[in-house]
């Protein structure tokens, strides 16, 4: 819930200022530093969640195994965040392949990515955009708490001495391939590691600015 939310559960006479309110959403913060469970300020307002080193011991009591996601759709998602608002002729640019519309379909269906405008050009392409939603699940606030492009092109430099190319190959065909993997072995079933996936997913983009310019 926001502050505002928050706000309008008081009666109109009885409502407290929101400067009041966010100071006590940081007191219950501060009350809740040592406990398991925590008072987290994500995109669309504060929630109670159960911190980060103890999801997995929670996510024992479930059976049902959150989704999976392909190396695709990690990429696709990736340059939406990062070159939003991007086409999905953009996307296909970047990636060298063509996206799926099953990819596009799955994103917009939990809602991380929306159509946020139409490119002025023949055919008038969907321009696409994360949301509120995407940073929520990602246990973020905003944008800027993605990786930045240099912090993904010296974690590309570091992996680049530890790994050599079995074949000569493009510069891009084979940063795509290094994020592929890195993404497939890194990825899993908490939000937050799944986010550092995306962060390191995102390295195609790096490259790309880094060899275009």
């Amino acid at each position: 819930m926001t502050c505002k939310q928050v706000q309008q559960v008081f009666p109109e006479i009885e409502q407290p200022e929101l400067q009041e309110i966010q100071a006590a959403c940081e007191a219950i913060k501060e009350d809740y530093r040592f406990r398991p469970v925590e008072l987290k300020q994500v995109a669309s307002g504060y929630r109670f969640q159960v911190r980060k080193e103890l999801s997995r011991w929670v996510s024992r009591l479930f059976e049902e195994k959150p989704p999976k996601y392909s190396r695709a759709l990690l990429e696709t998602l990736a340059i939406i965040a990062y070159r939003q608002p991007a086409t999905r002729g953009d996307i296909e640019d970047i990636r060298g392949v063509g996206v799926s519309s099953s990819i596009i379909h799955t994103l917009l269906e939990r809602e991380w990515i929306r159509v946020v405008a139409h490119k002025e050009v023949p055919g008038r392409p969907a321009l696409y955009g994360t949301t509120k939603q995407f940073l929520d699940y990602f246990n973020i606030t905003s944008l800027n708490e993605l990786p930045t492009l240099q912090e993904i092109q010296e974690l590309d430099l570091s992996l680049d001495t530890t790994q050599q190319p079995m074949q000569v190959k493009s510069e891009e065909q084979e940063t795509t391939e290094q994020i592929t993997q890195t993404a497939v072995e890194q990825f899993s079933e908490t939000a937050e590691q799944i986010a550092e996936t995306i962060g390191q997913a995102a390295k195609t983009i790096a490259r790309l600015s880094t060899t275009t310019e």
